[in-house]
């Protein structure tokens, strides 16, 4: 049987998986190899935690670009469409209400929003050939908006329904989209073993809901539990986390700094960094490790909206670590 589009994307993606990861992996065995050769040269060796640093580093940094060039990753965003009350067309024809400039069929369906519940129903002449919801053959009927937002799916195109605040965002995904084709790598500062801080955990004594602004001019609104205070070019900072979720397992840091006027995002850039040693309730340590800062969404299509730093987490000064600015 014929491969779909899709489907082919999916292989290609798959072997070039394979192929990051192995890569990643002779890099961190030369780097390792290259530290540990030559007693004689051991005011250059490494210590064997910092060559297991790297060795992690550059393997992150391996899925983080497989994670941005996935078949429906940043590079395939296509369109986010906001959906209004009662139905909502939804096709490449010139006559749906909401059009998509992708290659997908005249007329998809119909996507109605009644009060909380949104539903799909089917175009005149049924469902086009070929479409599924979470992989099944489509069915009229509602959609999960949650968490885990049911796909739409057609050959390289998805889609989803996004609950942002009590309206509801279309977003449209192209696997074979211009912006996929025509990526190539990551750029990043070289690692830098001193951008990986030890930081004082102080946390909040009564709970916090943290602001958030983003890039279409909402607010979102996030659990802080603390912040987290350091010292960088001699200079003693504070940054303060949110939590993405009740059960998160990791902080979330939006963050800006004066690398962005000309080599990083200026939006910002994000930075997941593990909890405390004593728990998010106690005072402790955790490592901000600056290498892992990465881009947002928006970093790779315009069509994305991002939360930004807020005034706190904008840094006096330059972190030059991490994800540089993303050019195709």
């Amino acid at each position: 049987m014929k491969a779909t589009r899709r489907q082919q994307s999916v292989r290609n993606w798959e072997s070039r998986e394979k192929s990051a990861i192995l890569s990643a992996l002779v890099v961190a065995v030369s780097l390792s190899g290259a530290f540990l050769s030559s007693p004689a040269q051991a005011q250059t060796t490494v210590t064997s935690a910092e060559s297991e640093w790297r060795q992690d580093l550059e393997a992150w940094r391996a899925r983080r670009a497989l994670l941005i060039d996935a078949p429906d990753g940043w590079l395939t965003l296509a369109g986010i469409e906001w959906l209004k009350p009662g139905a909502n067309s939804v096709g490449a024809a010139a006559d749906n209400q909401l059009r998509v400039r992708a290659q997908a069929p005249d007329h998809i369906g119909l996507f109605t929003v009644s009060g909380k519940t949104v539903q799909l129903l089917s175009p005149n002449g049924g469902f086009p050939p070929g479409l599924t919801i979470d992989g099944q053959p489509a069915r009229e009927g509602q959609l999960s908006v949650g968490s885990k937002p049911s796909v739409i799916g057609w050959h390289g195109l998805t889609m989803a329904v996004l609950d942002r605040d009590g309206r509801y965002a279309l977003r449209i995904k192209d696997a074979d989209s211009p912006a996929r084709k025509a990526f190539h790598a990551l750029n990043w500062y070289e690692p830098d073993p001193q951008l990986s801080i030890e930081a004082a955990w102080v946390p909040f004594t009564t709970p916090h809901t943290e602001k958030i602004p983003t890039g279409n001019g909402n607010t979102i609104h996030l659990p802080s539990p603390g912040l987290a205070e350091f010292t960088i070019a001699g200079r003693k900072l504070s940054l303060q986390p949110v939590l993405e979720s009740a059960n998160a397992q990791t902080l979330f840091f939006i963050i800006s700094d004066t690398t962005g006027k000309d080599s990083t995002f200026a939006g910002g850039r994000f930075l997941h960094a593990p909890l405390p040693d004593h728990g998010l309730d106690k005072p402790g340590k955790l490592i901000l490790d600056f290498n892992r800062l990465e881009n947002p969404a928006c970093a790779y299509s315009t069509l994305g909206s991002c939360p930004q730093p807020p005034e706190k987490n904008r840094l006096p000064v330059a972190i030059e670590a991490g994800e540089k600015r993303y050019t195709p």
